[in-house]
């Protein structure tokens, strides 16, 4: 990225089309970067500062999206992406509010930490306004623990059964690498997830594109309003 100053609330998503998507709806929405396609977009929610920020795909290139965005400025970050259901709680559709986010140690983790097992977890009051706010709005929501892992095409069933035993609701690729960041350098962060698919319910089918779209905008109002009702 290149991008001197950022808001201290920012928004991050995956995919660079829903950063584009998520800028028609914050006010005076400008485009302050797009190198190596990953789109900033800076603007106003409810008349407070905010940015939309693109991190890619995977922990490793997503933690030094992370990284620079808190040297430029950012003090609360929440993710917003999608994330595959391992819980027969979660259903496609659902929101889901980590509280934690199981990963494998080693890669980037033993970088950062060492031989250290750091517990991945957001911030409390962001994760509880995103959860609790979800409720007084209907939204189907769950809170709880999600799976991060570096490798999509490496899961198979045994492995999900596994992860769904221990409890955790769904998997993702981010989470426990922005909770952890968060964490090492003192700012706020938490996450709200779309499920998109289930790895063990078959009939649990990928909401169609239409519907992603309503719901991605759904749960970016949802963060934003969460963003700019917190103290930074």
């Amino acid at each position: 990225m290149k991008v001197d100053r950022v808001p201290p609330r920012v928004l991050v998503v995956g995919d660079p089309g829903r950063a584009k998507l998520l800028s028609h709806t914050i006010s005076n929405a400008v485009l302050v970067n797009e190198n190596r396609g990953l789109l900033v977009y800076t603007g106003g929610w409810r008349g407070v500062e905010v940015a939309i920020a693109t991190h890619g795909m995977g922990g490793a290139g997503a933690a030094i999206v992370f990284e620079e965005l808190i040297q430029s400025g950012a003090k609360a970050i929440v993710r917003l992406g999608t994330t595959g259901g391992l819980s027969s709680r979660v259903s496609v559709g659902d929101l889901v509010v980590p509280t934690a986010a199981h990963y494998y140690h080693g890669g980037l983790f033993r970088q950062y930490f060492g031989d250290l097992s750091v517990s991945a977890a957001p911030d409390l009051e962001l994760a509880w306004f995103l959860f609790s706010k979800a409720q007084q709005r209907g939204f189907p929501v769950h809170a709880g623990p999600v799976v991060s892992s570096d490798a999509f095409y490496a899961e198979d069933k045994a492995i999900a059964e596994r992860w769904a035993s221990l409890g955790a609701l769904s998997v993702e690729m981010e989470c426990a690498t922005l909770f952890t960041i968060a964490m090492l350098r003192g700012i706020k962060a938490a996450a709200v997830l779309v499920v998109n698919g289930h790895l063990l319910e078959e009939d649990k089918r990928i909401v169609s594109e239409e519907e992603m779209l309503e719901r991605t905008r759904m749960a970016g109002t949802l963060a934003l309003d969460t963003l700019v009702s917190i103290k930074v």
